[in-house]
C-alpha cells in the first residue's frame, strides 16, 4: 500500500539513521547504495535505480508517495533499533 509523507520528513528520516545504515539497507535488500540513496531523496540514476517514489511541488518540500515501503519500513526499524539502544536502562 502506498505511503504518502513529505519529503523534509523523508529527508529527516534519512538524516537521523545512524551512520552506515544506508549501505547496511543496500546490502539486506540487495540493491545499490545509489538506490537507496534516490529513494530518500538523491538524484544519482546512472548508478542507482528509481524505486517507485513520486514527488509532487508543494510545501514542507513537497509530497512523496512511496509506492514500495520496504526502504522506508526498513529505516524505521533500524531508527527503532537505535533509539532501544541509546535508552538507559531501568
Amino acid at each position: 500500500m502506498p505511503k504518502t509523507i513529505t519529503f523534509n520528513e523523508l529527508r529527516k528520516i534519512k538524516d537521523s539513521l545512524p551512520d552506515g545504515s544506508t549501505h547496511r539497507i543496500a546490502d539486506e535488500l540487495g540493491l545499490s547504495v545509489e538506490t537507496v540513496r534516490n529513494y530518500f531523496g538523491g538524484q544519482n540514476f546512472q548508478d542507482g535505480k528509481s524505486c517507485g517514489v513520486h514527488i509532487e511541488p508543494g510545501p514542507d518540500g513537497g509530497l512523496v508517495v512511496l509506492d514500495d515501503t520496504t526502504i522506508f519500513d526498513r529505516a524505521m526499524q533500524i531508527l527503532a533499533e537505535s533509539h532501544e539502544a541509546a535508552a538507559p536502562e531501568a
